[in-house]
């Protein structure tokens, strides 16, 4: 059973026992989390797709870390003109690990 969900404007092919890192939710470490925001849930033969989400459907899953990815270096240069501009980003994210999928 596997489930598509959609978080931080990113959607995800999900199945219990799964670990992902997502974008950042306002959650504390080990607590619960319930995504409503489910597209489809497929059971072996058995597929429901929403219109664009499926009404009642849940994804469960608990919150395994905060943290910040690596960092991600952007250079950018015009040559011949003495300009050059060094920047860095880290992305926040949120590590879960999903738990059950109701439909």
């Amino acid at each position: 059973m596997y489930a598509i969900i959609k978080t931080g404007g990113k959607q995800y092919r999900v199945q219990a026992g799964l670990k992902l890192k997502i974008e950042q939710i306002p959650a504390d470490v080990g607590s619960e989390l319930v995504i409503d925001q489910v597209l489809m849930i497929a059971d072996g033969e058995n597929i429901s797709m929403g219109k664009p989400l499926l009404s009642g459907a849940s994804v469960v899953a608990k919150v395994l870390e905060q943290g910040r990815h690596d960092k991600v270096r952007i250079f950018k240069m015009r040559r011949r003109k003495h300009y050059q501009k060094h920047q860095g980003h880290r992305q926040n994210y949120t590590e879960i690990e999903i738990t059950g999928i109701s439909a």
